[in-house]
């Protein structure tokens, strides 16, 4: 008998490698940056600008790109956007100064600014409502299991076609997977010719304007809460991905290939954690019907659980210990992320590509900050624990803040919140 996946698995699964090629794409270049600084002859300040670089234009498109989604559609928005980054990935491999290393890197965060916002409006309507939890902590665990494979592929690739080849390798496959979306997807549900009437009865109904007119005022005000909450969180994370294997290269004088193998212990804490934390708040909304307890009490647990892992590395210089450490810290970092990517879509369904935008607006600008900060304190004291400590004053403002969110409140186009105890409607 002929296997048949489900056209909603099927996306699923390519969103999931997606999340998985774009962390890959984004991340490499903290695996190569040893070899890149030394050809390039970089200080850790300059490759602090490099590892930010990424972050500019991936801000500046998280709105844009989300309202694109929102208005043009998911097929073609993250077609384009993969044949962008998929570009500046292979152009990183010819790259020949600072300043040429630096556009291709801004080329990267064009290209893939839109990609999470636009992956967030197609699940949208292609996951059932009592699902976003788990969809957004796997697709999510499949971008933490880029970020774990890659430090040892780059380190393979690296020891077989040089870092520059290991780019180029890295782009043909980006732009592989934007082809096959295009061919594949369907902004409509209804429209894929695979779908079948029972699979579609399980998905949220579509609103009736497909390309809705932003009320970008009352929607900024609504999200405000979810985007700061979202930097507290950002800033660990790209301090994670920019800076953890050049941490345990430079800190211990461990070669690369070493240095790869406990970065990448450390990024598969935080596969585990994606997949959990969207698991747990769906079945504690399942189970109590509160969405607000569902969302926050999983979020608050991430970021307090991040803060007392972290802790203990200021005391001990022992690597093994070190590494658990790092790991149970960005275990419980990564369990915020199934739930507060579920937050834009329970606010606002109708806005959800926009509304993601919006809060992935807050990681963004950490994107930013949080490389150039670690870099110059890095250049300045020597120290490479200072930018953990100051990751634990973010990680306590994140568990603050995210009380004033309120995913169990729908927004209304007015601006008005209306009451804490008014039932979210069932879609």
């Amino acid at each position: 008998m002929r296997l048949r996946f489900k056209p909603t698995h099927v996306v699923l699964a390519m969103l999931c490698l997606m999340y998985f090629i774009t962390y890959v794409d984004r991340v490499n270049i903290g695996t190569a940056a040893s070899e890149i600084q030394k050809e390039l002859h970089l200080s850790n300040t300059q490759l602090g600008l490099v590892f930010s670089a990424f972050a500019y234009p991936y801000l500046l498109f998280q709105v844009i790109g989300g309202w694109v989604g929102d208005r043009f559609g998911p097929r073609k928005t993250l077609f384009w956007c993969g044949l962008i980054w998929a570009a500046s990935t292979i152009m990183t491999g010819f790259v020949t100064s600072l300043l040429t290393l630096f556009i291709a890197r801004v080329a990267l965060g064009f290209g893939e600014g839109a990609t999470f916002p636009t992956a967030t409006r197609a699940m949208q309507y292609w996951i059932p409502a009592n699902q976003r939890g788990f969809a957004q902590g796997l697709t999510h665990a499949f971008a933490r299991l880029g970020n774990a494979a890659t430090p040892p592929l780059i380190a393979m690739l690296m020891a077989w076609l040089t870092w520059r080849g290991s780019f180029i390798a890295l782009g043909l496959v980006s732009l592989l997977w934007g082809v096959v979306w295009a061919l594949y997807f369907r902004n409509e549900p209804k429209d894929h010719p695979d779908i079948t009437p029972e699979e579609l009865a399980t998905l949220p109904p579509r609103t009736g304007d497909t390309r809705p007119q932003v009320p970008w005022g009352p929607l900024i005000k609504r999200m405000w809460p979810v985007t700061l909450t979202y930097f507290c969180y950002g800033w660990t994370l790209w301090l994670y991905l920019n800076w953890l294997p050049l941490f345990f290269k430079n800190n211990y004088s461990l070669d690369i290939k070493n240095s790869a193998l406990f970065a990448s212990g450390v990024f598969f804490a935080g596969v585990v954690g994606d997949s959990l934390g969207g698991i747990a708040s769906d079945r504690i909304y399942k189970r109590t019907g509160n969405l607000r307890f569902a969302r926050l009490s999983v979020t608050v647990t991430g970021f307090v659980g991040a803060l007392l892992s972290l802790l203990p590395i200021l005391f001990t210089h022992d690597i093994t210990l070190v590494a658990l450490c790092l790991s149970s810290g960005f275990f419980f970092a990564e369990i915020i992320i199934g739930p507060i990517w579920s937050v834009p879509m329970d606010i606002a369904p109708k806005y959800s590509g926009t509304a993601a935008g919006l809060m992935n607006t807050g990681s963004a600008f950490a994107a930013i900050v949080s490389p150039l900060v670690a870099g110059y304190v890095i250049d300045v004291t020597g120290n490479w624990y200072l930018p953990f400590l100051m990751s634990m004053g973010l990680l306590l403002l994140g568990g603050f803040s995210a009380f004033l969110m309120h995913p169990e409140i729908p927004f209304e186009e007015g601006g008005a919140m209306p009451s804490a105890g008014r039932p979210v409607p069932a879609e």
